[in-house]
């Protein structure tokens, strides 16, 4: 599947993945939607887009305002026409033990990771089925398979993703709508520096094990070659990966591993 003019709609572009993507995804001359709540951020990556395609616009967007989404969406369809593809990237992670974190951020993490995307899923949803045409690519996480210590909230919000798109795929099996997830695991990004702790403050500071992380370019192409492919699910990362398997194959093994597991 080539990009070329398609219209490409990501959420989180202002930074990390996001951000990296809308790069790349302009490069192979996409039309590209822009969205997080960081305007200003947002129209620097623009600039830097349309030094090598023709058409990027900024849509401001906060997954957390359910009830906005809507009109969002109708008002983005009706300026640029179509959506081919959503890339369901913004959201935040956590850092904080179950017993050191408020109950605001459970539901925070929720709102936000789970709800917004789901919302702007469903807004999405009747044009594509009137489109007879569409592709929903979700970027969760590994935590999305399996949960780790420091990730309850996080990795709640993650399986949550899995369950909701992979029941959506099944329901659109016969529709032409295509759905992927792409679970990454440690991508050098600075999502543990705005990761929530556990009084819901942001964690400041980057993990060792998110420093040492696959690079977000490297990261960005793996991605795309599944989106070309429409893969169903894909997990991306190095050796933290093989925690997918150990769990499907050898779940004693997972159970004494994963509670050692360095993730910070």
């Amino acid at each position: 599947m080539s990009f070329k003019n398609k219209v490409i709609w990501i959420t989180g572009a202002s930074s990390g993945i996001g951000e990296a993507l809308a790069y790349a995804l302009a490069k192979q001359g996409a039309i590209l939607i822009l969205s997080s709540r960081k305007v200003a951020v947002l129209e620097q990556v623009q600039q830097t887009c349309l030094k090598t395609c023709k058409e990027v616009y900024v849509q401001a967007l906060d997954l957390e305002q359910h009830d906005q989404i809507p009109s969002i969406v109708q008002k983005v369809v009706k300026e640029r026409g179509r959506i081919d593809i959503l890339v369901n990237n913004g959201g935040i992670s956590q850092r904080s033990l179950v017993k050191d974190t408020i109950f605001e951020v459970d539901k925070r993490l929720m709102d936000i990771n789970y709800l917004g995307t789901v919302a702007l899923t469903k807004a999405l949803l009747p044009i594509f089925l009137e489109q007879q045409y569409g592709y929903f690519v979700t970027v969760t996480s590994l935590t999305g398979v399996f949960g780790t210590p420091y990730r309850s909230a996080y990795a709640a919000t993650k399986h949550a993703l899995h369950g909701f798109f992979d029941s959506l795929r099944a329901e659109l099996i016969d529709d032409n709508i295509d759905v992927t997830l792409i679970s990454p695991g440690f991508i050098k990004t600075q999502v543990s520096i705005n990761a929530f702790v556990g009084n819901g403050q942001a964690q400041g500071s980057m993990d060792n094990r998110q420093d040492n992380g696959m690079e977000v370019d490297v990261f960005t192409q793996k991605m795309l070659r599944a989106m070309r492919k429409r893969k169903k699910e894909v997990y991306i990362g190095k050796k933290e990966v093989i925690m997918i398997y150990i769990k499907r194959f050898m779940p004693w093994l997972y159970h004494r591993m994963i509670a050692r597991v360095a993730v910070r």
